[in-house]
């Protein structure tokens, strides 16, 4: 039997659904399927001569099952059109790694690699956020998702027997359950037409940083307090001042009686003249506002 296509056919079956799927699919629907013997003889030249013609007829022989599993995905609601083109890609993968002494027909051989791509193409775009990234967390994906489209939220013991079944831990159960509860939302959508306010991140997550208004008016203060200190410390007599700056200002500060040596008095009257001093600038900052 002849299976052969015309290369236009062939190389618009192979370019994917790009136009009408309807089209596409009653295109594909149409190839010959390949009895074992051509499967093989077809694998055998792509393996052993990289016939490329051998693989292109090896890979539009089989889109038809591509289309079957796709349309098993569709409750995720994504486009058929681009879960098949991904289950393409898989089919191909399966295609170039296909042995055909194995004694296995692609198709049973390629199912593993459609669902692959497929399953990556979902957890891709189910969500802005993905919601599985560890192998357990996709396996839950979707054997949960499955089960759950008939259950509601998973008792105790549900959730025991799901977590025994896919030999994960009940806390990755309910985690994923969650997960799959909650729906994504813009943290800032554009304006409601009706007088309904949105319900977003943006309405009720505080800022971590002041707006520049406050930035501004905390860099007035600063400058302002710094001026009115340094006019205020003008006032005081040089000791003072010392005082203030060795004990207040100085990264190290001294202690009260390495600047009683200093002076040749004791420590308690260093506090003391601190303390006047501490108060006249007070009183210079106070009649300077």
């Amino acid at each position: 039997m002849n299976t052969a296509l015309a290369p236009t056919q062939r190389d618009l079956i192979l370019a994917g659904p790009v136009g009408s799927l309807d089209s596409y699919i009653q295109a594909v629907n149409t190839v010959p399927v390949l009895s074992a013997e051509e499967e093989q003889n077809l694998a055998r030249r792509f393996r052993d001569d990289d016939d490329l013609d051998a693989a292109r007829q090896l890979v539009v022989s089989q889109l038809r099952f591509v289309v079957h599993i796709a349309r098993g995905y569709l409750g995720y609601g994504l486009p058929l059109g681009d879960l098949i083109q991904e289950g393409n890609i898989g089919l191909m993968k399966a295609a170039k790694r296909f042995d055909p002494e194995l004694n296995v027909r692609l198709v049973s051989f390629a199912v593993h690699w459609i669902r692959a791509e497929i399953h990556e193409y979902v957890l891709r775009n189910w969500r802005l956020v993905k919601v599985a990234t560890t192998k357990a967390q996709r396996k839950l994906f979707f054997n949960l998702r499955k089960a759950k489209q008939h259950l509601g939220w998973l008792s105790a013991d549900e959730t025991d027997a799901v977590a025994r079944d896919l030999g994960v831990t009940a806390r990755e159960v309910n985690e994923m359950e969650q997960r799959l509860a909650g729906q994504d939302l813009s943290f800032d959508p554009a304006p409601q037409t009706d007088d309904e306010e949105a319900f977003a991140p943006a309405h009720y997550l505080q800022a971590e940083e002041p707006d520049p208004a406050t930035l501004v008016e905390a860099g007035d203060w600063q400058d302002q307090a710094t001026a009115q200190l340094g006019a205020a410390l003008t006032t005081l007599d040089d000791r003072s001042r010392e005082i203030l700056s060795e004990r207040w200002l100085a990264e190290k500060k001294t202690t009260l009686q390495e600047l009683g040596d200093r002076y040749g008095v004791s420590a308690e009257r260093i506090r003391q003249l601190e303390n006047q001093a501490l108060r006249k600038l007070r009183t210079a900052i106070a009649e300077s506002a």
